[in-house]
Order: structure tokens, then sequence, then C-alpha cells
């Protein structure tokens, strides 16, 4: 099925690049969500009417997509996680919570949009890929905390310190 793309599709092509795809491709995913039209001599017409505001678009969206990389590389996500022995990390830094911990800073991204080349679990600072546009990434520090235990006799912040009165009062009772 030959099809003309009608935005940049990753991994198949650019605006205005007629490609081949397979039908089911073509008719459940790119037909449906506009990102392509069926090859044919009427089509290509159109095409070549609406190609200036479709290329418009697409260099709105790549300059968005680039204001949005600046903001990430520079502000570095720190997530503060349980830990155990050894320093390791009950469990692993997810890309739902730097999702949300970039939310919490005012930037908005998709957590499928954000790239983990393995799990997240140990401490430190991890360098993280988002993929901003089709043909454009952002690279994004996430520092990895411990935070505050009970047990070490370390009061975490926030944490209720008993009073020895209190105390006092409960064993005589």
């Amino acid at each position: 099925m030959k099809v003309i793309l009608r935005s940049d599709v990753e991994n198949l092509g650019s605006l205005g690049d007629v490609v081949d795809v397979r039908p089911g491709y073509g008719r459940n995913f790119l037909l449906p969500q506009g990102m392509a039209m069926l090859v044919t001599e009427g089509n290509l017409k159109v095409f070549e009417l609406e190609r200036k505001k479709l290329e418009a678009k697409m260099a709105e969206m790549r300059a968005a997509a680039a204001s949005l990389g600046e903001r990430i590389s520079a502000a570095p996500v720190k997530i503060v996680m349980r830990v155990g022995e050894n320093e390791k990390l009950y469990g692993s830094v997810t890309t739902a919570m730097i999702s949300e911990a970039l939310g919490e800073q005012g930037i908005e991204v998709d957590r499928r949009r954000i790239l983990l080349d393995g799990p997240i679990r140990s401490l430190g600072e991890h360098q993280v890929r988002v993929r901003l546009h089709a043909d454009m990434m952002a690279d994004l520090t996430v520092i990895v905390d411990a935070e505050e235990r009970h047990d070490e006799g370390v009061v975490a912040e926030g944490a209720p310190v008993a009073d020895e009165t209190v105390v006092e009062e409960a064993a005589a009772e």
C-alpha cells in the first residue's frame, strides 16, 4: 500500500515522502491518525496544495520540541527512594516516576517518551533520554537519592518525635 506522509513518522519517513507500508498499518494506524493519505492523482494534488501549511505546522512542532528539550536538559530530576543494605533500592525507578517528577517542575512529558536503557536500581546520577519528536532527543539527568531511615536513629523530616512524659504516662497506666 503506497501512502503520502502528512507528518514525520518515526522509522518510516518525513513529511511528503511516498512510502510503501503494509496494508494493516496504513489502514488501521496511519490513515485514521491523519499521518498519511493514499497515493492517488487527486490526493497528490491536494497534498501539494496543503504542503506549506503542513510544513509550517511541523516546523512549529519542532521548535516547541527544541524549547522543551532545553528545559529538560537544564532541569535535573531528583527522585527519593527507599534503600536497603549496601545502598540497594527497593524496586527500581520507573518512567512514570520520572514523568511525575518532571510534572512537579512544570514540564509535562508522557512516560512513554522516556527511554530507559535498563532499570535504574542504584543511587546516584543517571542519564536518561527523552524522545521529543520523531528526530529529536533530549538528555535528562535523574538523581536517585535515599530517603532518611527511622531505624538508624535518624528522624525523618516531618516524623513525630515521642515525648518522654507521654511515654512515662503511658507506662504508668
